[in-house]
């Protein structure tokens, strides 16, 4: 009897025991937007969450999102920040609206032992624990690299009109230069003028109708991002360029994204070579590099990036995870 009273205690012991185990790891999440305005900044956090239900069920973790956005003002997000830290957030994840801003609320983060991840534009100034985004500047090249090899199959000596981002987005600035450096490697074109546009839809559409008067040679163009590329249909329109491939006087057009508005411009044949901004494997990442940190790893200040893929009008419709095809405009 003794020994069959030690075997129900033994038995309790475990069950207890495993009960705990069961127990998920919790992981509180701040997570900073600088805006909205974008549908890609929704299908990104939609993703998180959806793919954070399922690493979790598959790693026992469950993440608790707390979701704040900027009005695209650096103070406004540091403000932001803030509030997320004192609500006692395990880690931040931000997308930042000011590469080197941000450096301040990385400092405030660390100084009360909170994780700091950027996320989708880096830190210019202070190192996070880690960065998750696009590789940027290799998807820049590999659309330079498809646009070279159809302007040379068509027998096109670009002249070229580059549309630029925004400088205080890192990924602006590595779009350019992989561009830059396609051009360097493979002579297919000469880009004849630069345009920035911090980001601004007016911008893309009086820098695209501005660049066309000056330069009535130019027959292709590099779009930094195609999130608002009726701005620069508009202004192919007036110009007359607003012709689809096949037809005389098309504009030879590389872009980068492939969002919403960009899907349907490929679609119709007018833009001809981007490589995708997949918003889908980003969250995946970024989930990923969440979990290391539930975990107790440490991401050592790692870059965890995505290249993205290749699209053109004939590859399109079977690409997959495509946010485009499910987020509107």
């Amino acid at each position: 009897m003794r020994r069959m009273g030690w075997m129900v205690v033994a038995f309790l012991l475990c069950s207890v025991t495993a009960a705990f185990a069961a127990e998920p790891k919790q992981l509180v999440v701040g997570l900073s937007w600088n805006e909205k305005r974008q549908s890609l900044v929704q299908a990104w956090e939609d993703y998180m969450k959806l793919y954070g239900e399922q690493y979790g069920k598959e790693k026992n973790v469950k993440f608790t999102w707390i979701v704040n956005v900027a009005d695209s003002n650096p103070s406004h997000q540091a403000s932001n920040i803030e509030d997320l830290l004192n609500q006692k957030v395990n880690v931040i994840v931000a997308r930042p609206h000011d590469g080197a801003a941000i450096g301040a609320s990385i400092k405030a983060a660390h100084d009360r032992n909170v994780r700091f991840i950027t996320f989708d534009r880096a830190s210019s100034t202070r190192k996070p624990d880690a960065h998750v985004g696009a590789d940027s500047y290799t998807q820049a090249l590999t659309t330079g690299e498809a646009f070279a090899k159809l302007l040379t199959e068509k027998g096109i000596r670009g002249q070229c009109i580059e549309l630029m981002g925004d400088l205080r987005d890192q990924n602006a600035v590595n779009r350019s230069k992989g561009w830059k450096d396609a051009e360097a490697k493979y002579g297919a074109w000469k880009t004849i003028t630069q345009v920035p546009t911090e980001w601004n839809p007016e911008k893309f559409r009086t820098g695209t109708a501005n660049a066309l008067k000056a330069h009535p040679e130019a027959n292709c163009m590099f779009v930094a991002s195609d999130f608002c590329f009726t701005a620069v249909q508009s202004a192919l329109e007036d110009a007359g360029k607003w012709k689809p491939t096949g037809q005389p006087g098309h504009m030879w057009v590389a872009a980068q994204d492939v969002n919403p508005l960009g899907y349907i411009a490929m679609q119709g044949g007018y833009i001809d070579v981007a490589t995708s901004y997949d918003a889908y494997f980003h969250a995946v990442e970024l989930v990923k590099v969440l979990g290391m940190i539930a975990a107790g790893q440490d991401p050592g200040g790692k870059d965890f990036l995505v290249p993205g893929r290749v699209a053109t009008p004939a590859t399109l419709k079977g690409m997959e995870h495509m946010f485009a095809a499910e987020y509107k405009e």
